[in-house]
């Protein structure tokens, strides 16, 4: 008699994500991937191989810069697209800023992020792109939690959390009307700890900002950030090297550090495991400026 063979819980994430992958190639006629150099949206692209070779993606990768990037997450990027030979696409969050003669945020907590919604809007008009993959995830923020794993935007760009279609029995609706977009999040049921557990399984390279090293810090009581040209400092801040790394990687202007001595996959696995607090809301001083400060930017058209 033959042995039953059983999925284990990250081969039926990984089953998931591919089959909704391949879902929104075969739903959507111009679809693209938002990636950013990040451990999400690397694992999306690592599904992405599993789900298409040996053919090409049936999509692009597409980068929006808000050229406040940590250099290691862009080299990483740049090194990634040029080794699995796919188009990778970049619009500067900055070119927007220059076009649309935008007002930037000066100050203490200045940043672009919430201004990449521009630059991610005029691109999907660029490209007439009806579906953008990206690497969201429920646990990461409360908001979040509220996406359907296909989320339809109006004609501009605008996402109503009240309007979510319903998903039963894994049924992905991609129908849409003129003019409206869809965002998709083939890891949405993904958490955290599943991510770094299975980047050790799938041994997946990343930016080396991921794991313990020494860098100069500006340490804040909301958070401890990389020292960088894009970061405003005053009399009060401290700067001073730390051994830190970063749980999630995004705009160096309002991305924290976390103090670290995690070098290895299974010391940060370990670290997971132990703390109390998100990912989102240990680093991402963005989220901080009010509770409802990521539903507001993704109403606006924020991925």
């Amino acid at each position: 008699m033959s042995a039953k063979y059983q999925l284990d819980y990250l081969d039926q994430l990984e089953s998931e994500s591919i089959h909704i992958l391949r879902e929104v190639a075969g739903q959507f006629e111009r679809p693209a991937l938002l990636f950013s150099g990040g451990k999400d949206s690397i694992t999306l692209v690592h599904l992405a191989l599993k789900a298409f070779r040996p053919g090409k993606f049936p999509f692009p990768l597409v980068h929006i810069d808000t050229e406040h990037n940590f250099p290691e997450a862009i080299e990483f990027r740049d090194n990634l697209v040029k080794k699995i030979g796919e188009k990778l696409i970049v619009r500067s969050v900055g070119e927007t800023i220059k076009e649309k003669a935008l007002v930037e945020n000066r100050g203490r907590f200045y940043s672009r992020n919430a201004l990449q919604t521009y630059t991610l809007l005029d691109t999907i008009e660029e490209f007439r792109f009806d579906a953008c993959i990206g690497g969201a995830r429920r646990d990461e923020e409360k908001a979040r939690a509220k996406e359907r794993v296909f989320s339809v935007r109006d004609e501009f760009g605008q996402w109503d959390p009240k309007k979510q279609r319903p998903e039963l029995w894994s049924i992905y609706n991609g129908r849409i009307r003129q003019g409206e977009n869809v965002r998709c999040f083939p890891i949405s049921n993904w958490t955290e700890l599943d991510i770094w557990n299975y980047i050790r399984r799938e041994n997946i390279d990343l930016p080396s900002i991921y794991f313990s090293h020494t860098r100069k810090c500006i340490i804040r009581p909301g958070g401890i950030l990389a020292y960088s040209d894009f970061i405003f400092t005053d009399k009060d801040d401290i700067i001073e090297d730390r051994k830190v790394r970063f749980r999630t990687v995004g705009d160096m202007t309002c991305t924290a550090a976390v103090e670290s001595e995690a070098n290895s996959l299974d010391d940060i696995i370990h670290e997971i495991e132990e703390t109390k607090i998100s990912e989102r809301g240990a680093t991402r001083l963005d989220d901080q400026t009010s509770d409802a400060a990521m539903e507001d930017r993704k109403k606006s058209g924020y991925f």
